[in-house]
């Protein structure tokens, strides 16, 4: 560290990343500052994870009050008032932003809530100010994108649905990623007719196949409608609604279109090419396992390197870069058995290896899986089953994945990801006893391999 520069460290990005970046680095002693040009929190807490799941938490009330009458409840089912779900979500969205302000601000961090962009290697604009920084730091995330289709402008993304001005009657959802998948299933929640045009063959690609093709079951039984194969031309706008165009010809009619086609790095317009930081083809910052770009003393951490887009694991590079640089401590991040969830009803979580994935890696594999009702639902009358999976190495019975779609699921697979990260074998899952009656104990009482593929 020295005084020829303004700062120590400067952030560009005040999301999850480079909050907890700035945070731990200036606890160590450094003068650090951060810039936002949006609302601190980043994606996860203004835009993503967290209002999402507040808006997921509302669409459950309608299966609470279904499945109640089974329990001896009435049967009645109240109103629903969008605005007031929409307003509560934004009281609360505005009280977690104001915490972040306020650790950064008792961390010692200046905060410079305008753009920033480099001028070179060691120098940052920010607003009409110039400062300079021995280390910088890229914490800028992502941003979601829009097939180049004609009438394209007429679509939402994630960012306009946590603000609709009323709820539509019918939506039709572009893509099968997470993010399609977990908003078709807050939205049909809340009572929207859902349907989803796909270009692949199924919804979540990259997850283990079984659990994909499972929740897409569950999904249809809850009246979403899943067109796979199907590549959208178009979008017309009408006197009163849309439609979707296929490339076929079909027609989709909807009152609202959302694309939800996947998230690019947002790295465009800060300068980075200026300073010699390199891009890949989709506009990643390109980092080595210590986060350091082209560009010896700028780093770049979370969605904006495209490694794996979890707020979590943002953080965990941004201490990991503080404890490196700041500490003492070189940390790199270990990407493997990272836990993720989808939160659809029911949710999808795993952790560890697909089934697929493990074939390719390791050879011979056991494959030990099982679907069954949950207890809720033998009084409620939900058809909706529960399905939970577990892949183990042959050769050691080390327990390579495990997966779950069913309510808690993320919570149980977080437990679980402790168990793989400490290299448990499926002698050590069969001899712990199960918490009964529990859907988590199934994991503990799968006894029967399913037989090798032909």
């Amino acid at each position: 560290m020295t005084t020829k520069f303004d700062f120590d460290l400067f952030t560009i990005g005040a999301g999850s990343g480079g909050v907890a970046a700035s945070r731990r680095a200036a606890s160590y002693g450094p003068r650090v500052a951060i810039c936002e040009s949006s609302r601190v929190g980043g994606t996860c807490v203004i835009r993503g994870c967290v209002p999402k799941k507040l808006l997921m938490y509302g669409g459950q009330f309608r299966d609470a009050f279904e499945d109640a009458v089974g329990f001896g409840w009435g049967s009645t089912v109240p109103g629903f008032d969008w605005a007031r779900l929409v307003a509560n979500k934004d009281r609360e969205i505005d009280r977690l932003n104001q915490i972040y302000i306020r650790m950064l601000e008792q961390a010692g961090v200046a905060l410079f809530p305008e753009h920033g962009r480099l001028i070179d290697a060691h120098t940052i604009e920010v607003g009409s100010r110039r400062f300079t920084a021995e280390t910088i730091l890229i914490a800028t995330g992502g941003w979601p994108t829009k097939p180049a289709i004609p009438g394209i402008e007429h679509a939402i993304t994630s960012n306009e649905a946590f603000h609709l001005e009323r709820l539509p009657e019918r939506m039709i959802i572009l893509g099968g990623g997470y993010i399609a998948v977990e908003f078709a299933c807050i939205f049909r929640g809340l009572g929207v007719a859902v349907e989803m045009i796909l270009r692949g063959p199924g919804i979540l690609n990259g997850f283990d196949d079984d659990c994909r093709t499972f929740l897409a079951d569950e999904m249809r039984k809850r009246g979403i409608v899943i067109h796979t194969a199907t590549r959208p031309a178009a979008i017309e706008r009408g006197d009163r609604d849309y439609a979707v165009i296929g490339a076929d010809g079909r027609r989709f009619p909807t009152d609202l279109v959302m694309a939800a086609l996947g998230r690019a790095p947002n790295s465009r317009g800060i300068g980075l090419e200026q300073a010699g930081v390199k891009l890949d083809d989709n506009g990643a910052v390109e980092v080595d396992g210590w986060s350091r770009t082209a560009v010896a003393n700028i780093y770049a951490v979370g969605d904006v390197t495209d490694r794996v887009a979890l707020t979590p694991v943002a953080i965990a590079e941004g201490r990991a870069l503080a404890e490196t640089l700041y500490n003492g401590n070189p940390i790199e991040v270990d990407y493997r058995n990272i836990p993720s969830a989808v939160f659809a009803s029911p949710p999808l979580a795993t952790v560890g290896l697909t089934e697929a994935t493990a074939r390719r890696d390791h050879g011979a594999i056991d494959v030990y899986r099982s679907s069954f009702r949950p207890m809720k639902n033998t009084l409620s009358g939900r058809d909706e089953r529960t399905l939970v999976k577990l892949v183990v190495e042959r050769a050691s019975d080390r327990v390579l994945g495990a997966q779950m779609v069913g309510v808690d699921a993320p919570e149980i697979i977080q437990g679980l990801a402790i168990a793989l990260n400490c290299g448990a074998t499926k002698r050590q899952f069969d001899r712990t006893i199960g918490l009964h009656p529990s859907a988590a104990e199934e994991f503990v009482t799968l006894r029967e391999k399913l037989p090798d593929p032909a």
